[in-house]
């Protein structure tokens, strides 16, 4: 029988797999203010450099490429050190294969009971 997490303990990702948080990503349609467009992805993002609780709002055109999951529910992100290895350690369901968007970093979703999940490493943290 799996263990249940009491109230007032961290989840295991975070506790045990050494994960940090670092966004929530908020499918939104509507248009907010200082929207930066990501032509590769079809989308508008925008609040996460200013958020202190790292929110991230997500404004998608139709023919957006970014998986229906993501678009439609929000999403929790996660800073790993090494998502290959993340990803080779866990049954995850992946909906997005380790890739390197921006420079120096690599991004991965996956899917957990239904929600979408976004593994991040940074190469100068690696």
């Amino acid at each position: 029988m799996e263990k249940l997490r009491k109230d007032h303990e961290p989840p295991i990702s975070t506790v045990d797999w050494g994960w940090k948080y670092h966004h929530l990503g908020i499918p939104t349609e509507t248009e907010m203010p200082n929207e930066t467009y990501l032509t590769q992805y079809k989308f508008y993002v925008s609040g996460f450099t200013t958020s202190p609780f790292g929110i991230e709002w997500m404004r998608f055109d139709k023919d957006s490429p970014v998986h229906k999951l993501i678009q439609t529910f929000p999403h929790i992100a996660f800073e790993v050190k090494d998502i290959d290895y993340e990803l080779s350690r866990h049954d995850f369901k992946v909906i997005s294969k380790p890739e390197s968007n921006f420079e120096g970093i690599k991004v991965a979703m996956i899917e957990h009971n239904g929600a979408p999940i976004e593994l991040i490493e940074f190469e100068e943290n690696k």
